[in-house]
């Protein structure tokens, strides 16, 4: 077992501990009754914002008779987590949604999630990394299936980047100097863009920095937020931004794309599966972008940027039916296909089952990217994601505590506003917190 897989385990083991209840069966008492009257096929809701998502649904639908899926697009982030929850608690949830991974431990934690153990403890274990089976599994249960992996990357413009005669920076020092080479050359571009509303960007920089969000102590969480490696990370941004060296738009709105587009952001950090919503989002620009690993403090290093998985909520009395259509998802060669050949929402994520990665990159166009093969180099990235990160219990409030505080008072507030959040959230929950 590598260095990475056994500090996630550790990891795992002692969050088991700090949550205190995976040691009950407080995941949701969902059992299943998949027979369906006069042998019609089961329908089951799934909900989700993933890309590609609509016509995955529709391939297993064509292909399946026993088991019929209804989709509803929900919003991402927090937005969508809370819909998720609020569902629950009304007894309306859909059977199936997605669960990224920095929200597994918390809504299990809730009660939210139906174990899946003896529904896909099996697929879990037998075919995905141990890295990522720890983000999934906690206590020896099984709460979500994994379908992507998402290492940082690194996305530039080729043609303008040689415009301005400016290399693609390997570090955070090589990038600064490219931040002010490009605003001398041109006062109205920049490098990049850091939003200071997107506090998953945030975290997967502090986790390529060293920097641990939550930690455990036996039974008892350590919050980490403002630690030191987060703070370089905050201080860092918050220079860029006080120096004028990249904008700071609204992650995901218009306003970032026409920059983009327009040629006035030169680059952007995202992870595998930004590739895909470029297409769609600027079609025109066709072979003119290019990918390279995220600049490092020195080190090569990767945080991670989302990765999804799929759970099944509490309430649903479809469990079996809903897990076939999870494998079928996460592990199945057109389950795969399908996702990426959705060309109004093409997604380009990184299977986190690595038997999947070959049938990902052969439907994906590399002429986007100028013939670069994103999934090698995607797949290479995994490889140097930090070990030894753990998300907290109370994910969801950290997150919105920083984003708020990041947007008054920029990076350095965000981190502080979240390590405050997380303490009083821990105590709040009836958890033990470090001192």
């Amino acid at each position: 077992m590598s260095r990475t897989s056994r500090s996630f385990r550790t990891a795992a083991i002692a969050v088991v501990a700090a949550l205190g209840m995976l040691a009950t069966a407080c995941g949701g008492d969902g059992g299943s009754t998949d027979s369906a009257p006069d042998g019609k096929p089961v329908t089951i809701k799934y909900w989700t914002w993933t890309l590609g998502a609509k016509s995955t649904v529709e391939a297993f639908n064509r292909t399946h008779e026993d088991i019929k899926v209804e989709f509803t697009e929900i919003p991402s982030s927090t937005e969508g987590y809370s819909k998720l929850a609020n569902a629950v608690k009304a007894g309306n949830a859909p059977d199936v949604a997605t669960i990224e991974y920095q929200m597994v431990p918390e809504f299990a934690s809730q009660g939210n999630l139906i174990d899946l153990t003896d529904y896909a403890g099996k697929t879990v274990k037998s075919k995905f990394p141990a890295s990522v089976q720890s983000l999934v599994t906690f206590g020896g249960r099984t709460w979500t299936v994994p379908y992507d992996v998402a290492p940082q990357l690194y996305y530039y413009r080729s043609d303008l980047f040689k415009k301005y005669g400016i290399e693609v920076p390997k570090t955070w020092d090589e990038f600064r100097t490219a931040a002010a080479e490009v605003k001398k050359a041109d006062k109205n571009v920049r490098l990049a863009s850091m939003p200071k509303s997107d506090p998953a960007l945030l975290a997967a920089l502090s986790w390529q920095a060293g920097g641990k969000w939550f930690t455990t102590e036996g039974d008892a969480w350590k919050p980490g937020v403002d630690d030191a490696p987060s703070k370089k990370v905050a201080a860092y941004w918050d220079g860029l931004i006080k120096d004028d060296l990249v904008q700071s738009f609204t992650a995901y709105s218009p306003e970032e794309t026409k920059a983009r587009a327009s040629g006035r952001t030169l680059s952007f950090l995202g992870a595998s599966w930004s590739a895909g919503g470029m297409k769609t989002a600027m079609p025109d620009l066709k072979g003119k972008w290019a990918v390279a690993p995220l600049p490092n403090w020195g080190t090569a290093a990767s945080g991670t940027y989302g990765g999804t998985s799929y759970g099944v909520l509490k309430g649903s009395r479809h469990a079996e039916a809903a897990a076939e259509f999870i494998e079928w998802l996460t592990t199945n060669r057109a389950g795969v296909e399908a996702r990426l050949a959705d060309l109004e929402s093409p997604s380009s994520a990184l299977p986190a089952d690595p038997r999947m990665r070959g049938v990902a990159a052969a439907k994906f166009d590399t002429a986007y990217l100028g013939g670069q093969d994103l999934y090698k180099l995607a797949s290479q990235q995994v490889d140097t994601i930090v070990p030894g990160w753990t998300w907290g219990p109370n994910q969801l409030d950290v997150y919105t505590a920083v984003q708020d505080a990041t947007a008054e008072s920029g990076f350095g507030g965000g981190v502080t506003a979240g390590q405050r959040k997380a303490e009083s959230g821990i105590t709040e929950r009836g958890l033990k917190l470090a001192r």
